[in-house]
């Protein structure tokens, strides 16, 4: 049997330093992911829910406490909790982002510097998504 390469196996330094950027990828990713969902509260065309439970996956790769805040917070915990337990979307959340889908389906065809093949492919892909969030269970 060969002997492994010794100059191969990282020190315990650089597995610890591995480690900490690992973290810290998962923290800016879980932030970054807040933030949106933050900015969806305020803005009619942008999504919460879907940013926040991105934040909360990012966080239990690498901010346990974080997560649990997500998890149990007043407005933003329910909705996580039912997605991770079930997969649930709320029928008024089904209705809300089919709507706005199509509006902005709709909308996209009146911008003639959009190509063509972008004014059939986005909406086919909203499309595709309605039918998968509408197949999700509810509450």
């Amino acid at each position: 049997m060969p002997k492994p390469d010794s100059s191969r196996i990282p020190s315990p330094d650089r597995v610890a330093m591995r480690r900490r950027l690992a973290v810290l990828m998962w923290r800016v990713v879980a932030v970054l992911a807040f933030g949106l969902g933050l900015l969806g509260v305020v803005l009619p065309v942008m999504p919460t829910v879907p940013f926040l439970i991105v934040a909360a996956w990012a966080a239990s790769q690498g901010w346990p406490a974080f997560e649990t805040w997500l998890l149990a917070h007043r407005l933003f915990g329910p909705p996580l909790v039912r997605w991770r337990e079930r997969g649930a979307v709320p029928r008024r959340a089904k209705w809300a982002s089919t709507l706005m889908m199509a509006a902005s389906a709709v909308g996209l065809q009146f911008f003639a510097q959009i190509p063509q093949w972008a004014r059939i492919a986005v909406p086919a892909v909203m499309v595709a998504v309605a039918v998968w969030l509408w197949q999700r269970p509810e509450e």
